[in-house]
């Protein structure tokens, strides 16, 4: 089997999800205890301020502005201790910090809006959007983790927020990733998708599901689509991955190929689940689908693959 790096495209589909716009240089190996500090006292310090799953938002120019200095985010009671260093910018150090002033609090000129809405809406850039990411997922990590699971001490703090250290047992534990795999099962003329409970009228999408521990990404794409569909895979190739602060996962995209036509549609999961072929889905992504069938907004990984198939012809 030949390994087709060097027909590979210069810029991996990945690029061009929501969310993979990130460009701080992380510094991973120079991570101190006191990084957070250091960076604090850079007078070039950014700010990301982040409240309950929403990122605080300056008016600026008709437009939005998400990064604040050091000085002017103190009178919306955050919280520098608990930030975490996400790492260097070409102006500076760039930290997440949790805020306490609640939204309705905030002045007006500031505004508290949902992770999902900023990404969905474009209300930030492709750098800030892939920082946002970053620093909602190490926030929601701290927040959930914060006493050790070894004796129930509550940890501390290190390495700029990328570790805690239990001070009673010495236990190290570090942020988690959850890997979700996301597949669209397809053949040259048609593409299985599927309706969730909870989905926007008219959206549907590729069918996910978590990957277990002992399996491999293939394994989960063809358990997962097996479980919600009945449809049996043969092949399954990887395409693309997405960050996903929600609250910290990682959306491996991957196709499949069937091996049968007959759903048997997990209804406790779905709504509905259905195959469709290219002319519909090609018009369910221009938001052309007579019946008012659409695919997920661009920025989701769920829309690449589905892009990516639709435009194979």
């Amino acid at each position: 089997m030949s390994i087709r790096l060097f027909d590979a495209p210069l810029r991996e589909p990945s690029q061009f999800v929501g969310f993979a716009g990130n460009v701080i240089d992380r510094q991973s190996e120079n991570r101190a205890d006191d990084s957070v500090e250091m960076a604090l006292a850079d007078p070039s310090v950014r700010l990301l301020l982040m409240h309950g799953g929403r990122l605080y938002l300056k008016l600026r120019d008709g437009g939005f502005d998400p990064w604040f200095g050091a000085e002017e985010s103190q009178p919306l009671q955050v919280s520098l201790d608990h930030g975490v260093l996400l790492g260097f910018s070409d102006s500076g150090p760039v930290l997440a910090v949790p805020a306490g002033l609640d939204p309705e609090q905030l002045p007006e000129s500031i505004k508290a809006i949902d992770y999902r809405s900023v990404y969905m809406q474009g209300l930030i850039d492709e750098a800030a959007a892939g920082a946002m990411a970053q620093g909602a997922a190490l926030l929601a990590w701290h927040a959930s983790h914060r006493f050790c699971s070894k004796c129930g001490t509550e940890a501390e703090m290190r390495a700029g927020g990328y570790k805690r250290l239990c001070p009673a047992c010495a236990a190290e534990h570090f942020p988690r990733t959850d890997p979700v795999a996301i597949m669209l099962t397809a053949t040259r003329e048609k593409c299985l998708l599927g309706r969730g409970r909870h989905f926007a009228p008219g959206m549907y999408s590729a069918l996910a599901g978590f990957i277990e521990p002992g399996e491999t990404i293939e394994a989960a794409v063809r358990r997962e689509t097996l479980e919600e569909a009945g449809i049996r895979l043969g092949r399954v190739v990887y395409h693309a991955s997405q960050p996903w602060p929600f609250p910290y996962s990682l959306m491996i995209g991957c196709f499949g190929e069937p091996l049968n036509d007959d759903i048997q549609a997990d209804l406790n999961e779905l709504e509905d689940c259905r195959w469709f072929f290219r002319d519909e889905v090609l018009s369910m992504l221009a938001r052309e689908h007579p019946g008012g069938l659409v695919t997920p907004p661009k920025g989701a990984i769920a829309y690449n693959l589905i892009r990516a198939w639709a435009d194979s012809a």
